[in-house]
């Protein structure tokens, strides 16, 4: 109920009636409301076809005739690239609205917080990629970098809401460091944000960012209504072992946590000047990190780390200075910034969990599709969350199976009675004033116009 309620009133569910097929013909299931409802089966825990069925069968009384697998099927598998193309710039019309909402809600807009520093006006998308396991032959399914077998999608997120971007289903094989890849996920996240907030924007990549031609095509990114700054993790060189190592020990600096105090042990410096490889981007800077290897690290240390006794790690960058936060241009600031991008790791998990944990099919399209419905489940649930239980403690920031055992599978009857129907929620349930507060909330936000 809540999640139908959500993709209603958030847009989505009008947004792909759009572009998709309908007709008034008897029996036909509109393609959107089939769409719609596996993403809903999928936030309640369906790993495939058959179980989203099942579902919807159970949701009959609520929803009206469950669309067969088969017809989820057929619906993934005409999902082709112009379709895909035609949902992308639907859906884009949702992050609009919801965002909006956002702003006028108590405590506004979740900017980002870095060392202390609320990152006010700046929308962060994280790029990365991860492996989806395969057990079986399927189109696409080949071995990983990983030394598994699966596919290796690549995707953007935004750090402020955590909201699925968008993701680029690849085969296994697939580089770590493609660039056409790279540069058409974050052009795809990139129409994803709202024309209000996307004048200033910082995306952060790991490794396998490190690349001339992502570097070059963010610097191409800036104009004179946006801002784009980029921090970027990189391999370390022969040259960059040779810059650190003229290095004073002056130019060390105690690294911070993520709340600003200072992390005794771990120094950051500044190593731009000092490395002059060409090649390099104008107006990029490296900062250097060094910690004491751990023992996983020991057989991976190079020689110069060996001597040293430090591991060293670089962040490329070219932030000089972030309008409106102070001491945006320090090394120190701009390490844990990047740091910060380990969170991208919490989505991969959630977005796992919310169905990419397996394809279920072995035709590419249906797992293509498949994956599209897996991103709008999560974002149905970070959208439920960020609007109607932001400043419930328990649930703000809850996990996907603390979020189906508290207020999706809910202890109810659906019952009928003068001519009304009435939820009958079982008294003594924990989370039963959450579902109602989550519900009457949804219910009060204002009409799409």
């Amino acid at each position: 109920m809540l999640l139908r309620r959500c993709a209603d009133r958030t847009g989505l569910t009008d947004a792909l009636a759009g572009v998709l097929p309908s007709s008034t013909a008897a029996g036909w299931r509109d393609r959107a409301g089939v769409l719609v409802h596996l993403a809903i089966a999928i936030v309640l825990g369906a790993a495939n076809l058959s179980e989203a069925e099942q579902l919807q069968l159970h949701h009959r009384p609520l929803f009206g005739p469950a669309a067969s697998d088969s017809t989820t099927r057929r619906t993934l598998a005409m999902l082709d690239v112009a379709t895909l193309a035609k949902i992308a710039k639907a859906r884009a019309k949702v992050p609009r609205q919801v965002w909006s909402l956002l702003h006028l809600r108590p405590g506004g807009f979740p900017w980002l917080t870095v060392a202390g520093k609320r990152l006010t006006g700046w929308i962060v998308i994280d790029l990365d990629a991860t492996v989806i396991t395969a057990a079986s032959k399927k189109a696409g399914a080949a071995v990983t970098f990983k030394k598994t077998f699966g596919f290796h999608p690549l995707a953007a997120w935004c750090a402020n809401t955590t909201e699925s971007l968008a993701m680029l289903l690849r085969p296994g094989n697939s580089g770590a460091n493609t660039v056409t890849d790279h540069i058409a996920v974050l052009t795809e996240a990139l129409a994803q944000i709202p024309g209000s907030s996307a004048a200033k924007i910082l995306v952060r990549v790991d490794g396998a960012g490190a690349t001339h031609g992502l570097l070059e095509h963010l610097e191409a990114l800036n104009t004179t209504r946006r801002t784009v700054r980029y921090t970027v993790g990189r391999k370390i060189t022969e040259d960059d072992e040779k810059a650190i190592a003229r290095l004073p020990e002056a130019a060390w600096e105690t690294s911070l946590h993520q709340d600003g105090s200072l992390q005794e042990g771990y120094f950051v410096a500044e190593l731009t000047g000092l490395n002059t490889r060409e090649g390099r981007p104008e107006g990029m800077r490296l900062i250097v990190r060094r910690v004491r290897p751990t023992r996983r690290h020991l057989k991976k240390l190079t020689a110069f780390e060996k001597k040293t006794g430090w591991r060293y790690c670089i962040t490329a960058t070219n932030i000089r200075h972030m309008w409106g936060i102070a001491g945006s241009g320090h090394a120190q600031l701009l390490d844990v910034l990047h740091r910060s991008h380990a969170g991208v790791e919490d989505r991969v998990r959630t977005n796992k969990a919310m169905g990419l944990d397996n394809l279920p099919s072995a035709s590419w399209e249906v797992n293509r599709g498949w994956t599209l419905a897996a991103n709008l489940a999560a974002d149905l649930d970070t959208w439920l969350r960020l609007l109607a239980l932001h400043d419930i403690e328990d649930l703000a920031d809850a996990e996907p199976d603390t979020m189906r055992f508290r207020l999706y599978h809910l202890p109810a009857r659906l019952a009928d009675h003068a001519r009304r129907r009435w939820l009958r929620i079982e008294r003594t349930w924990p989370w039963a004033t959450s579902f109602t507060t989550c519900w009457q909330r949804l219910t009060a936000l204002p009409a799409i116009t």
